[in-house]
């Protein structure tokens, strides 16, 4: 399964903008490759970096992997029950709320990779469980619409969308 193949109304515009970042690949494969180019990708970061923010308020790199996992794990949670056909429209939640209490910062760059790789091959397993049909399932989460196989996409993108602003804003 690859982007191209979904259709209008499976995802909300705002998740366009993170698929529209993901190259013509297999949900799988890609869900595997990004998260190893992404650690690479911050491991050449040079540590004074890790701290920095480029306005006031904006997260730092170490807030905003923080933020990586803590989406990914929502949108697993919401492609798992939509794949159970659990019909429940799912709440939003509060990004900067979510990084305000993350203790992000204040963790060790080490601890933030190796929990990232933790969720993301959880998160393969699970989306190597669904079947075609689970993939095309559709719930509701924030009020909008969203496939199963979206939201994988979405949490590659959104990985994606995050190394952009790092690559403009903090190198």
């Amino acid at each position: 399964m690859k982007p191209s193949q979904l259709q209008p109304g499976e995802y909300p515009a705002y998740q366009k903008t993170y698929i529209d970042t993901v190259d013509e690949v297999d949900l799988i494969e890609e869900l595997e490759i990004s998260l190893h180019r992404f650690i690479r990708f911050v491991r050449e970061i040079p540590m004074d970096k890790f701290d920095y923010r480029y306005a006031e308020g904006k997260w730092t790199i170490k807030e905003i992997i923080q933020h990586i996992i803590d989406a990914e794990r929502i949108f697993a949670y919401r492609a798992l029950a939509f794949a159970r056909n659990d019909k429940t429209s799912l709440p939003g939640f509060e990004e900067n709320d979510y990084a305000d209490e993350s203790n992000g910062n204040s963790r060790h760059l080490t601890s933030l990779l190796n929990e990232l790789s933790e969720v993301r091959h959880s998160n393969i397993s699970l989306f190597k469980s669904f079947t075609p049909e689970m993939l095309l399932r559709i719930g509701t989460a924030n009020g909008n619409p969203n496939s199963v196989r979206a939201l994988g996409f979405a949490i590659i993108g959104h990985q994606n969308h995050h190394q952009n602003v790092y690559q403009e804003r903090y190198l």
